[in-house]
């Protein structure tokens, strides 16, 4: 199969599932290795990205590719969407969303125990989003249900895998004392 056609069929799968494709299916499909086909289709993002005129751009999620828009054209999407009624997430959301990333998989007890707060309706809406699903059941009592990041959070953040997620620093017990005691100290200061 010559160059272009090869390329053609990856535009066309990717770009009528939507979603994320497995490297394995889309070798298949197009009968090439799949050593050859990460080498065609990351030389096709390579051309995507530096194509000014192109509003799509191939990203690899782990062992998936998907065409999506370029980040640089967030905003004219998120107005478009916004129009069509979807909201932002409130902050509520964004923590949740943050426990579930960093701590997966999360039953729904400890998302709260983290929060302090009831987190249902927070919890329900990632899910309804799609950035957030049930991955599995806790093997306890009751058999909670696991929650964990999906590929339409990683698309949404723009990162191909967790790994990628950015580093966070945890303050040991004494840290977080030193601080709220300088803190209080700058509160009597002023």
């Amino acid at each position: 199969m010559d160059q272009q056609k090869l390329e053609a069929i990856i535009e066309g799968v990717l770009f009528a599932i939507g979603d994320a494709v497995s490297m394995e299916k889309l070798s298949e499909v197009v009968e090439i290795p799949k050593e050859e086909l990460i080498k065609v289709v990351c030389d096709m993002a390579k051309r995507y990205e530096e194509d000014k005129s192109k509003g799509v751009r191939i990203i690899r999620l782990e062992d998936s590719f998907q065409l999506c828009t370029k980040t640089e054209l967030y905003e004219y999407v998120r107005l478009f969407i916004e129009r069509k009624g979807r909201n932002s997430l409130s902050n509520a959301a964004l923590e949740v969303l943050s426990i579930v990333a960093y701590n997966q998989p999360v039953t729904r007890s400890t998302i709260e125990f983290i929060r302090g707060v009831n987190s249902d309706g927070s919890l329900a809406k990632l899910v309804e989003l799609g950035l957030v699903d049930e991955v599995g059941r806790l093997d306890a009592p009751g058999r909670p249900v696991l929650f964990g990041t999906t590929e339409e959070f990683l698309r949404c953040f723009s990162i191909s895998s967790l790994e990628n997620l950015p580093e966070i620093e945890l303050l040991s017990s004494e840290e977080s004392e030193e601080n709220e005691i300088e803190n209080n100290d700058e509160i009597i200061d002023t």
